[in-house]
């Protein structure tokens, strides 16, 4: 019987959550591809202390959820102003061009007999926030490709040598979780017809959508820390 790659590429359960304090673990799902959470701890402990302030100041509201808002929410905007706060540049493009050289002959003396320039060879890759060796994103609201999106910009970022690692910061919310907040609310915070469960049902985000992708190579060799919004984040208003 096959094994489940899933099980070969991340690691175990316990050394993951071992780099994070129970308050937020309480309100945060991990996992850890690759080896993230050591890669953070050895290579980017400044850049990680930052994101675990930026975790343990975050919240979400009920009422935020219940709103008109979709994707770019209060609490979307709150998160990039915690995370400018913390250090982290947002929106960081990447763009490079690739040189090839053709040497004929041996050794240091090899005579260079053509140059070729690809422009774009990297083109427009972008993460949420940087910070030194650290990718760092934020969804919410978004479909299925917006994942394959932020962990190809990984990828990019990590073969150019810019990242040794991403993280991704998504919900872990159920359905039922969605049905306990009722009606949706309209601008002017009236309830309507809609509810919140009909709002999010459809969309694919979650941890379990970003985890098959992560499992599927989807950011190359970059090693990959998911973190999961757990219902504990979410406050009564």
């Amino acid at each position: 019987m096959a094994r489940d790659i899933t099980d070969l590429v991340f690691d175990p359960q316990e050394l993951a959550e071992a780099a994070f304090d129970g308050d937020l673990l309480r309100r945060y799902s991990v996992r850890s591809y690759r080896s993230a959470t050591a890669v953070l701890q050895q290579r980017a402990p400044e850049e990680f202390a930052a994101i675990k302030r930026v975790l343990r100041a975050f919240t979400i509201s009920a009422t935020e959820i219940r709103s008109p808002g979709g994707n770019r929410m209060e609490a979307t905007t709150r998160f990039a102003k915690l995370a400018g706060a913390a250090g982290f540049h947002e929106e960081v493009h990447i763009e490079a061009d690739l040189v090839v050289k053709l040497k004929a002959g041996k050794g240091q003396s090899a005579q260079e007999v053509d140059r070729i320039l690809r422009q774009d060879y990297i083109h427009n890759h972008m993460i949420d926030f940087w910070k030194g060796r650290v990718a760092f994103d934020y969804e919410w609201n978004s479909k299925d490709q917006t994942y394959d999106r932020d962990l190809y910009a990984f990828r990019s970022f990590f073969e150019a040598g810019v990242i040794d690692v991403g993280v991704i910061v998504t919900r872990e919310l159920s359905n039922d979780f969605f049905k306990s907040l009722g009606l949706c609310l309209d601008r002017l915070g009236r309830e309507t017809d809609q509810t919140v469960a009909a709002k999010f049902g459809a969309s694919t985000t979650g941890t379990h959508k970003l985890i098959s992708r992560i499992a599927a190579g989807r950011s190359g060799g970059c090693p990959v820390l998911a973190i999961g919004i757990l219902p504990e984040n979410i406050t009564p208003e």
